[in-house]
């Protein structure tokens, strides 16, 4: 498993090819993904860019964080974990109360 990245503050128009081609400048890049709308399919401003190595990944830090991409400063940070706490995202519990009525 590569090294991931949390890209955000992206032109909304930018596309993943786009993304790839920024950060193929640090090194090898395995997979990109910009986050989109599932009701309009438009960027949602942000997405997560796997580099191959930790050390490319935080090359690509240093070299993409604050940098300006069509006069939008991107933000670049190592990608935090999913939680898997919550799943459904409402209150623990709040589906067996559904159930029991």
């Amino acid at each position: 498993m590569g090294y991931k990245l949390y890209v955000g503050n992206l032109p909304y128009h930018v596309t993943d090819d786009q993304l790839q081609d920024l950060f193929a400048k640090a090194g090898k890049v395995e997979s990109v993904k910009i986050v989109t709308d599932v009701g309009s399919g438009r960027s949602r401003g942000f997405g997560f860019v796997e580099m191959t190595t930790s050390e490319e990944g935080e090359k690509a830090i240093e070299m993409f964080n604050k940098y300006s991409l069509e006069n939008r400063e991107i933000v670049v940070s190592r990608a935090k974990p999913r939680s898997s706490g919550m799943g459904s995202g409402g209150p623990p519990g709040r589906r067996e109360q559904r159930d029991r009525h």
